[in-house]
């Protein structure tokens, strides 16, 4: 069974920086992708930024230039590095990672962290 959970959400000023893990237990077979997403209250959850299996990265247009995703395949652990936050970024964030099973496409989550950007 696949697990993850993040870390790293707290409370940060406007321009303040934050560091989310995910770090992610269990196995992955075959091709997979890790993912972070966010949902604000009231919200549509967002796709912020994906990892593919070959290391490709995608970013949503609000974030490029501003958050950095990556991911240490050796520690099992996924990190969005958040700078210039702004109150708009207040959200709760979620790892994910999907991959095909034996049986299909299947994927996990993480419970989330809280970030709040205010002043």
């Amino acid at each position: 069974q696949v697990q993850l959970a993040e870390s790293g959400g707290g409370l940060v000023q406007p321009g303040g920086s934050l560091r989310l893990s995910c770090g992610v237990s269990g196995t992955i077979d075959g091709n997979n992708a890790w993912a972070w997403y966010r949902q604000a209250p009231e919200k549509r959850r967002e796709q912020v930024a994906v990892i593919g299996n070959n290391g490709s990265i995608k970013y949503a247009d609000f974030v490029k230039g501003r958050f950095t995703a990556s991911r240490d395949n050796a520690e099992n652990t996924m990190y969005l590095q958040m700078n210039d936050l702004k109150e708009d970024d207040t959200a709760i964030y979620r790892c994910r990672v999907y991959w095909i099973g034996p049986d299909g496409p299947e994927d996990s989550w993480g419970p989330g962290t809280q970030v709040t950007v205010s002043s």
